[in-house]
């Protein structure tokens, strides 16, 4: 067996401070903070100091020590044994042991994740020889199968709790216990969420902070004063409006970084309902491509802090394909397959109206909908734009209650683990969103979806990617937009916040704050 073993993450041994409270933005408020149940960026962010994972992984995406302390794996790729960290509690007090980690990824997640049911689905079986040893077997080689332990991606939650329930509606939800360095003290809603320091962490000495506070503050101009007037030390994602982030380049007290999002690679898109009609039409979806002027999005809507996709696949994603059929906007193109399929103009110059959801994720993601709302009526059809929560966003995503939706899902550093799942036919599931909600299905886009994941040899991962991607592209299953390049904009006294390839969603246990 070959052994993978990496050292934890090194922590400068000068200047470290134990306590103090760090305040952060959060936006939208999140539904939940049961990041089994649910996936959003603020649920991510908050749920990742609650919850763990087996691993985290560096800005390289190698995988790193988590809630396993080790792991080794077999010379055929199917078997990995898991050694994990000793003296683990849940913040119940109850013993973190290895039949919590087989009934996580064996009963919870495949219930209720869409990820883990993809990347879960390749076992044949998960067992605990002791309470500190996890073995998986799989059925057959699934390549990426060690970026499936990300805390958002396999978060492990306790047996004891959730054993014999309904997953859904056990109200520990409303009341998480995990084995991070935070337990949740108090949840005022509209205003925030405080987060205090687990003194039964299993990290000798850990955490520094006492109490993280994510402050609910949803209107941006508010959110950029709170940021520079020091009422919070830390903004992420799409909290500051775009435009404004070179000007807190420009002050002295802040830092500004894009790193941290490397293993989400965050893509976004337009989302077709492909049951409903004109949208069941890859002609109609393609002259919504033609229509919008995804460099326009990019240097004027995000203000430079995006690329322009091309696809399914994220450029900083591994098996990237550039080789695609490009949509640059053609308004002529765009009209002429309207006309092709039947989709004349009234006498009002309109084709037809259809209803977007827009994303409630703040100002850009609204300038984002009424611009598709103005370019798409350029070629005669009317958007209704539609708005709504987050809760009742996510809500519509997974009961496919919507016609077209403004959408952005991350893609964890492997097609395999972040791309299949929006277009394989096998993951749709009503009622569970970042799933295959569009309704998306063909044959062949499932069969190179699946060598591609249990080939063993890389080259032949990148020729079935590179397949898959031409024929997703032709189809426009979904409406690529940008590649999102996130700011995390943070007070210079907060040190070691950003140490992993998943950032701001880190645990924070190293986090501290200077004098």
């Amino acid at each position: 067996m070959c052994m993978a073993l990496v050292a934890a993450s090194a922590v400068p041994a000068f200047a470290q401070q134990r306590g103090g409270t760090l305040n952060m933005i959060v936006n939208p408020e999140p539904p939940t903070l049961m990041l089994g149940l649910n996936q959003l960026s603020g649920v991510q962010m908050i749920g990742g100091k609650i919850y763990q994972g087996l691993l985290t992984y560096d800005s390289n995406l190698n995988p790193q020590p988590g809630l396993a302390k080790s792991w080794t794996s077999s010379e055929d790729g199917l078997t990995y044994t898991f050694k994990l960290q000793e003296g683990v509690k849940w913040h119940d007090g109850k013993p973190f042991t290895a039949s919590d980690v087989v009934f996580t990824t064996s009963k919870f997640l495949p219930e209720v994740h869409s990820r883990a049911r993809n990347n879960f689905s390749h076992l044949a079986s998960v067992t605990a020889p002791d309470a500190s040893t996890v073995v998986f077997k799989l059925k057959e080689p699934f390549a990426p199968f060690l970026g499936s332990f990300e805390v958002s991606s396999a978060p492990m939650v306790p047996r004891h709790i959730y054993e014999g329930t309904d997953f859904k509606t056990n109200p520990a939800n409303q009341t998480p216990i995990g084995t991070g360095p935070f337990k949740l003290k108090e949840w005022k809603k509209g205003a925030y969420i405080h987060l205090t320091r687990n003194d039964n962490y299993w990290k000798s000495g850990l955490p520094y902070l006492d109490d993280i506070y994510f402050q609910v503050i949803p209107d941006s101009a508010s959110r950029a004063v709170a940021l520079e007037s020091g009422k919070v030390d830390v903004s992420s994602f799409s909290d500051i409006e775009l435009f404004d982030v070179n000007r807190f380049k420009s002050l002295p007290q802040f830092e500004v970084t894009n790193k941290g999002y490397e293993f989400l690679s965050p893509l976004a898109w337009i989302e077709f309902n492909t049951r409903s009609k004109p949208m069941d039409d890859k002609r109609f979806r393609q002259a919504v491509m033609y229509a919008l002027d995804r460099t326009f999005i990019r240097d004027k809507i995000w203000f430079g802090h995006a690329k322009v996709a091309t696809g399914p696949v994220s450029s900083a994603t591994r098996f990237y394909g550039a080789d695609v059929k490009p949509y640059p906007l053609d308004l002529k193109k765009a009209e002429a397959l309207l006309d092709d399929m039947g989709l004349v103009k009234g006498k009002d110059g309109v084709r037809a109206t259809i209803k977007l959801v827009g994303l409630p994720y703040g100002e850009t993601w609204n300038r984002l909908s009424e611009y598709v709302r103005q370019s798409l009526s350029k070629v005669g059809l009317r958007v209704v734009i539609e708005s709504t929560d987050a809760a009742g966003w996510t809500q519509r995503l997974a009961n496919w209650d919507f016609e077209m939706l403004v959408s952005y899902l991350t893609q964890y550093g492997d097609p395999a683990l972040g791309v299949s799942r929006t277009y394989l036919s096998s993951n749709i599931k009503k009622g569970i969103p970042y799933t295959n909600t569009s309704g998306y299905s063909n044959e062949r886009v499932d069969e190179l979806f699946i060598k591609a994941a249990s080939a063993v040899k890389d080259e032949d991962r990148k020729r079935y990617y590179a397949d898959v991607q031409k024929l997703l592209v032709e189809d426009v299953p979904l409406g690529w937009l940008i590649e999102i390049k996130f700011p995390t904009i943070y007070n210079k006294r907060v040190r070691n916040l950003v140490t992993t390839a998943i950032g701001v969603n880190e645990s924070f246990d190293s986090v501290y704050l200077a004098k």
